[in-house]
């Protein structure tokens, strides 16, 4: 088990990013949450095995949603094993 710490910037705000990376997420079994920051740019935080994990990323990179990425920030974390689903936050305050 790993977790994924990522954040992607480029036009990634207003495009349904959050929505597909849900998507793709809970498809792989993928626990975590995604959320837009005030600066721009997307922030993941996902647990999973890290095949599964390096899928995830590799279909947000190399799906629809890539063309539209200029950047791809990942720091590999122990997992914390805290959540049991993949969720959007939909608030700044938590930053």
């Amino acid at each position: 088990m790993k977790r994924a710490h990522v954040f992607y910037s480029g036009r990634v705000q207003g495009i349904g990013f959050r929505y597909t990376a849900q998507n793709i997420a809970e498809n792989l079994g993928i626990y975590g949450w995604v959320k837009n920051l005030e600066d721009g740019r997307v922030e993941i935080v996902a647990e999973s095995e890290e095949k599964n994990l390096k899928e995830f990323l590799d279909k947000i990179s190399k799906g629809p949603l890539g063309r539209y990425i200029k950047d791809m920030d990942v720091a590999w974390e122990n997992p914390s094993k805290e959540f049991n689903d993949f969720s959007i936050k939909f608030d700044y305050s938590s930053i």
